[in-house]
């Protein structure tokens, strides 16, 4: 959610309960306007938190002025310190993925993980056990990587693509009509397309360039990963994920009121093929 409208967006998205204590909302709209000024990004969203044993993360990420550009993520224990996390690489994506449960809420926090290592001694080859330190950062920054390639969305036309390519705000968006905003189809992954390359020339015949060049929400696997209803008298759409359980994507029809935030403990529901 954009921070210069952060209180409203809070409001639209407090039915699914993820709010926060006006002391903290104070210190959001402060500290998130100096961020956007000192790091110079064109736009701050407060991504939102990720709940810890003994503390919680709170994260923004500034964009520049393309949209899909890589974004920066920033995090703060008090919302009013921030720093910089390093961005996700495939080594440090493979290197967490075998840590599971609670985040501890300290960034310097190491897990331990056992693995086996063949090791060469002469001719004789041997398994040894190595345990390999993995820092709570590292895995931060990875579970936020995952979960905007997943679930962030952002609705039909809230963003453009210029003839030259960068990606930019659609200042004309007034919102989605309501029987637009009631499918899923008109809701895009706020990342760069994969299925879109996939899609035959056929498919493509009834799109517009400028406006329909993301994946689309329909067709995510598995199917019927979305929870989508209609709040305060059908004058706001509230997307929920159920594969990232805490992701909530809102947005107000005929308005530009519109964005997610992400409440949760950062585990993903692996068991939620089985559960549809």
């Amino acid at each position: 959610m954009d921070s210069e409208s952060l209180l409203l967006s809070l409001e639209l998205a407090s039915g699914s309960g993820q709010g926060l204590s006006p002391d903290r909302r104070a210190s959001l709209l402060t500290s998130l306007t100096l961020v956007k000024r000192d790091y110079r990004y064109d736009r701050v969203l407060f991504w939102g938190r990720i709940l810890g044993i003994v503390a919680d993360y709170y994260i923004a990420q500034g964009l520049s002025a393309d949209q899909l550009a890589p974004r920066k993520t920033l995090y703060s224990l008090n919302c009013m310190e921030w720093s910089l996390l390093p961005p996700a690489t495939e080594e440090m994506m493979t290197q967490t993925s075998v840590v599971k449960g609670r985040f501890m809420g300290d960034p310097s926090h190491e897990y331990e993980h056992t693995e086996m290592q063949k090791v060469n001694d002469g001719e004789k080859v041997f398994d040894e056990e190595v345990v390999v330190q993995i820092k709570e950062e590292s895995r931060l920054v990875s579970i936020i990587d995952q979960i905007d390639k997943a679930v962030a969305v952002i609705p039909r036309g809230a963003l453009y693509k210029t003839p030259f390519g960068p990606i930019h705000v659609n200042r004309t968006f007034e919102g989605l009509s309501l029987s637009e905003a009631k499918k899923l189809s008109s809701y895009f992954h706020f990342r760069e397309p994969i299925e879109l390359k996939n899609k035959t020339l056929l498919e493509k015949a009834d799109m517009d360039p400028s406006l329909d060049f993301l994946d689309s929400l329909e067709y995510d696997i598995p199917k019927g990963s979305w929870s989508m209803q209609m709040e305060r008298g059908n004058t706001l759409v509230v997307l929920r994920s159920l594969l990232w359980p805490g992701l909530t994507f809102f947005h107000a029809p005929h308005t530009k009121n519109c964005g997610y935030i992400y409440v949760g403990t950062g585990e993903k529901n692996i068991d939620l093929p089985f559960m549809l």
